[in-house]
């Protein structure tokens, strides 16, 4: 999940970037571009992957 948040930081990043919109600071290509990443970094690391191991109610 967090990997379509990283992508969809990009295509934002990308569009403000090809039509050459002025922006604040905040909202940079750049800025955007290391926010993707962050997100994208987090996705690799394991957060928010939805995993865990599944327990049997059931004790033998």
């Amino acid at each position: 999940m967090l990997a379509f948040v990283a992508g969809a930081f990009f295509v934002i990043a990308f569009i403000i970037r090809v039509t050459e919109t002025s922006t604040e600071t905040v909202f940079s290509p750049t800025s955007l571009m290391f926010v993707g990443l962050a997100f994208l970094a987090v996705h690799m690391a394991g957060v928010g992957a939805g995993w865990s191991p599944r327990r049997s109610g059931r004790r033998r």
